[in-house]
């Protein structure tokens, strides 16, 4: 038989066909297919869920890393500065600072007496009203009765009046009655949370608003407890300090009995007619105000109402007001500790860097030791770092010249003595008479070359030490001159050379300049002499003085073959000659260097060229001798 379904189309059958379960048909197929794409697309969107999960995970872990790296540098950048004892010294400053402000303030406040002042003037208010309440209702009904004389009523007059006088009045009695003053009391008073006391004439206390209570009340009793302990002693302080801090010149609070309401000052003054108002200190440091007026009918006073605070509510206000003061000061303090630790870090750190390089430049742990530059800060610390850069530059410079300064002197030492050490091993082989009166003349040479060397050389190493040493003075350069020449004139040599000397732009107190007379002479010495031994026999060496604005410039000219352009800055060098008209060891080298150093240590310039006149056949200009200049600032 045909199943009557579609074509293509093939029935599922349950296990147990003849069971009468119900024959899936084509629908149920469907809805399977589309319950597995169902199925494969919540897969899809929670494996994407759960990556995007992971993702921000990840995430969140490298924000969390990154908040930790940057505390950890936080706290160690905190750690290094608070080792340092000027960030302590310049936090102690500030907070100390800081602490005393907050003391005066909590201290010294007038938000206290305001308030006691306030209190003062609501319980003077407070107590007028329920005075005034308990005159007008809670006095006891008398059967006084007032007598009037019927003959008297007779003889009046038109527009007479007769009466009872004040003196029958004031003779009225009207007692307070304690039931009818109770209620009164408790409904005005109990919303204030204030005491109230009443007393009568004779100062008897006749209501307490603490013993007060209505039909149904439930009466609540604070007792101690079975085992109470007494304060102790960190307790006993705190009181002793806030009695001692908020007690002045206030009077001691006590308790006094029933009878005795005329020991309060207030009451006292109260009923004799006065307001009064009173404000003392407990045991424990509360401040109690009481405020005392009088009850009166008919201007007679009955008795007196008394209103005081009950135990520390003025001062909970108070210390609520301190410790607002107090979370302030702490937010401060903790704001200015960290002002100070970045500011003593601008500080600190720096001197600490200069301090480590100077350290490592004393021990010379490498060959040279730059110093941290801070220049860029225009403060001390930048004109500080930049001094230690100078001097650190100077002292390796130092270092450095007397380095090549030792290894001049041996290289010009050695060789006169490799010349006498020839000479000696020589001389026992020399076998005639001339050969012998040879090498002697060669060993005199060489002896006064080594003499030469070591004067000029001891000259040399002593120049730096004597010219820190001396305090630079006025030199009249004109005087200084003069008396060079002259020297230099009296003298007589074989060469028969003159020196001349003028001066041009300026007076004889126009060329003065600080410094120190003996090296400033040494200077033209050197200079005159080394002009005189390259002039011709006969010639002159000219010595002019000019004043410049800011500057003494001083010439010296010879006549002799001037200086060949490739040596001009060689010639101020250590042991450097250039006499090839004098035989060899004529000459130290260390004349002009000298000059030189002296010059450069006055703040000085000096330099050479030649004096140079109309071209020759060559078309060269023809050289007519050389030209030291020597610039030196000028008074």
């Amino acid at each position: 038989m045909a199943s009557g379904l579609p074509a293509g189309l093939s029935p599922r059958r349950a296990a147990g066909g003849g069971s009468g379960r119900p024959i899936e048909t084509p629908a149920d197929d469907v809805l399977d297919r589309t319950t597995d794409t169902e199925a494969s697309t919540e897969a899809a969107v929670e494996n994407q869920n759960e990556g995007q999960g992971a993702g921000l995970d990840e995430a969140a872990g490298r924000h969390s890393a990154g908040i930790g790296a940057w505390l950890a540098r936080g706290w160690q950048f905190f750690i290094t500065q608070s080792s340092s004892s000027l960030t302590r010294r310049i936090v102690v400053l500030n907070l100390t600072g800081l602490v005393a402000l907050s003391i005066g303030i909590i201290a010294l406040s007038q938000f206290r007496a305001g308030l006691i002042d306030a209190r003062i003037q609501s319980l003077l208010v407070q107590g007028q009203i329920i005075a005034g309440a308990i005159a007008s209702s809670a006095t006891v009904e008398t059967d006084s009765s007032i007598t009037l004389d019927p003959d008297k009523l007779l003889n009046l007059h038109p527009g007479e009046s007769y009466g009872p006088n004040e003196d029958a009045l004031y003779g009225l009695d009207f007692p307070i009655n304690p039931e009818r003053v109770g209620p009164i009391l408790r409904r005005l008073v109990s919303p204030t949370k204030t005491r109230a006391r009443i007393y009568d004439r004779d100062g008897v206390l006749l209501v307490d608003s603490r013993n007060l209570f209505g039909r149904g009340d439930i009466l609540r009793y604070d007792l101690p407890p079975p085992s109470a302990e007494k304060p102790g002693l960190f307790e006993r302080a705190f009181i002793a300090l806030r009695m001692w801090l908020g007690r002045g010149d206030l009077p001691l609070y006590r308790e006094l009995g029933p009878d005795d309401g005329k020991g309060y000052t207030e009451a006292a003054r109260a009923l004799d007619g006065q307001n009064a108002s009173m404000v003392r200190i407990n045991e424990r440091g509360d401040v109690i105000v009481s405020v005392a007026v009088p009850v009166q009918r008919f201007r007679a006073v009955r008795g007196a109402l008394m209103l005081s605070t009950q135990g520390a509510d003025i001062d909970d206000m108070v210390e609520a007001e301190r410790l607002a003061i107090l979370k302030v000061f702490l937010i401060a303090a903790a704001v200015m500790v960290v002002l100070s630790i970045l500011l003593a870090g601008t500080i600190a750190e720096p001197v600490r860097r200069l301090a480590d390089a100077a350290e490592r430049v004393r021990r010379r742990i490498r060959s040279r030791i730059e110093i941290p530059d801070f220049t860029r800060r225009r403060d001390e610390i930048g004109h500080l770092s930049g001094t230690l850069r100078d001097m650190t530059n100077a002292l390796y410079s130092r270092i450095e010249a007397i380095e090549s300064f030792a290894a001049d002197v041996a290289h010009e030492l050695k060789n006169p003595l490799t010349s006498l050490r020839s000479a000696v091993e020589t001389w026992p082989l020399a076998k005639s008479d001339e050969s012998r009166s040879r090498l002697l003349s060669i060993i005199q040479h060489d002896v006064k070359r080594l003499d030469r060397l070591i004067s000029d050389i001891s000259d040399a190493s002593r120049l730096d030490a004597e010219l820190q040493r001396q305090e630079a003075a006025p030199v009249d350069f004109a005087k200084l001159l003069s008396t060079l020449v002259a020297g230099a004139n009296e003298v007589k040599r074989e060469d028969c050379v003159k020196v001349t000397l003028r001066f041009e732009g300026g007076s004889g107190r126009g060329f003065q300049v600080p410094g120190h007379d003996s090296r400033l002479g040494q200077i033209i010495d050197n200079l005159i002499e080394n002009a005189r031994s390259f002039s011709p026999s006969g010639g002159a060496v000219r010595v002019t003085c000019r004043r410049s604005r800011h500057d003494v410039e001083i010439l010296v000219d010879d006549d002799g073959p001037g200086v060949r352009p490739e040596v001009r800055e060689k010639i101020f060098e250590r042991f450097y000659t250039d006499r090839p008209h004098q035989g060899f060891g004529q000459n130290s080298g260390l004349g002009l260097s000298i000059s030189k150093q002296i010059v450069e240590a006055h703040g000085g310039s000096i330099s050479v060229e030649n004096r140079t006149g109309q071209a020759g056949a060559d078309g060269e200009p023809r050289v007519l001798g050389a030209r030291f200049i020597v610039r030196l600032p000028a008074l």
